[in-house]
């Protein structure tokens, strides 16, 4: 029960803070906005933008970047009783297409599935009906372990899912599939042009190593001919 009340009120808190994010609205998770560019994202979320990481660059520019709300609260050094672990924001082209949400065990502990599709409902309206429409999945999703609930269409979609068959861990992804799939398609071609160049890489590597120890062994010679005497 106690990890249930901390739940509600860190929603309703957020529910505070996120006052622009409507019900039924899909393009949103509390703040942050699909398609949003990751300056946006970074200033919102209080994390640098530098701390990015760039998973791929062509034939598009692939980043993720992590926020961990529950280490404390903004602007002082109190622990922070948001009930989400952590999220990553992943970006297209500099476009914010899908936001994963962990919640932390601690605060969804003893609380059910049905607990957590009842708080997110009143968000996003009415869980969608199954069967969901096939559509390559990502490996996040793949990863996620059990869909719960679906909430959307084509356009955006939102699913909670559970990550864990022993503890109960809850996820919540919230993406833009039309985006989604050009990122999928993005990474499975930058690999392919990866694997393409590295044997040219790798005798441009043998040739830079090569001319490099020439430099030092010249310099080496140079400096030993000044001094050396027989």
């Amino acid at each position: 029960m106690m990890h249930a009340r901390t739940f509600a009120a860190g929603a309703a808190a957020v529910a505070l803070l996120s006052q622009t994010l409507q019900a039924d609205d899909l393009t949103r998770y509390r703040a942050f906005q699909l398609g949003s560019g990751l300056a946006a994202v970074a200033t919102a979320s209080g994390v640098n933008a530098i701390e990015a990481k760039t998973l791929h660059q062509r034939p598009a520019v692939l980043q993720d970047l992590a926020w961990r709300p529950s280490q404390w609260k903004a602007g002082t050094v109190a622990a922070s009783n948001d009930p989400v672990e952590q999220i990553v924001f992943s970006f297209y082209d500099d476009q914010l297409f899908r936001i994963v949400v962990d919640y932390s065990r601690d605060r969804t502990e003893g609380m059910t599935a049905a607990d957590l599709i009842e708080s997110i409902s009143a968000i996003y309206g009415t869980p969608a009906k199954g069967p969901f429409a096939s559509r390559t999945a990502s490996r996040v999703e793949m990863e996620s372990g059990s869909a719960l609930a679906r909430w959307g269409a084509e356009g955006h979609a939102v699913v909670l899912y559970k990550t864990s068959t022993f503890h109960d861990a809850f996820r919540l992804i919230v993406t833009s599939p039309s985006l989604d799939d050009l990122a999928l398609k993005a990474a499975a071609q930058s690999v392919k042009l990866s694997q393409q160049e590295a044997p040219s890489r790798e005798t441009a590597r043998l040739k830079k190593a090569k001319d490099d120890a020439a430099v030092v062994a010249e310099r080496a010679r140079a400096a030993n001919k000044k001094v050396f005497w027989p």
